[in-house]
């Protein structure tokens, strides 16, 4: 995913570029309003984070200039909170609006929304072995999965249990339902198994930052790959 941050601040772009890059975004920055349509004609974005207050053209006029040739999604910053202007932007064609001064994370939280919003999640591609959710890929062919870009050491079992759950976000799934499904039907092992190769999976992958996804155990039942609800 990539982002364009425009704001004149340079200690606000750094950091969010670093809250958002260590979240798996691909970060480009703009310190005006043209630069930031300069390198929006020029490279290809997920979201705009556009503040209203910048120079040379302000964040009204960007949003404008941007609507009149792409849907993408908008995020509306400023450090007034006057109600004409949140209208103003969201007339223009912004998806969201956030007043100063505001938290790092609350940013991250509403990119993320409204990128789960356009994109579905979790989601899979053309390829239907490659399943996608935030900074998790798994691809089922090639047994091998990827948070934030880094390989992850998991055994081709730990992988299949990862893919099944992840493919069915928050269902929950009985230890038989698991042993049916990726043992056999004809499995004589106890249902034990299941909860050895869950907690060696969640070992591995708590090992990594994953704050919008995780295996929960939900007690007397089984487990569920449980996702961040939108905003």
């Amino acid at each position: 995913m990539n982002l364009l941050i425009a704001d004149d601040h340079k200690q606000i772009t750094s950091i969010l570029s670093d809250y958002a890059k260590k979240e798996g975004y691909t970060v480009m920055i703009a310190n005006d309003g043209k630069e930031a349509l300069s390198l929006f004609s020029r490279n290809t974005f997920d979201l705009v984070l556009l503040d209203v207050m910048m120079p040379e053209m302000d964040g009204f006029q960007v949003c404008r200039e941007i609507r009149k040739t792409s849907s993408v999604p908008i995020i509306m910053v400023t450090a007034r909170g006057e109600d004409f202007e949140r209208i103003m932007g969201l007339d223009m064609g912004a998806d969201d609006y956030i007043v100063k001064p505001f938290s790092p994370g609350e940013v991250m939280a509403r990119i993320r929304a409204i990128l789960r919003r356009i994109s579905p999640d979790p989601k899979e591609n053309q390829d239907k072995n490659l399943l996608i959710y935030d900074n998790l890929t798994i691809n089922i062919e090639e047994f091998t999965v990827l948070i934030e870009a880094e390989p992850v050491s998991l055994t081709k079992k730990e992988i299949e249990i990862l893919y099944t759950m992840a493919k069915n976000p928050n269902k929950l799934f009985t230890r038989d339902n698991l042993l049916s499904s990726l043992w056999g039907y004809d499995y004589f092992g106890d249902a034990r198994t299941v909860d050895s190769h869950i907690k060696r999976l969640r070992a591995k992958l708590d090992s990594y930052h994953h704050p919008n996804w995780e295996i929960k155990t939900v007690w007397g039942m089984g487990y569920k790959f449980e996702v961040e609800h939108e905003l």
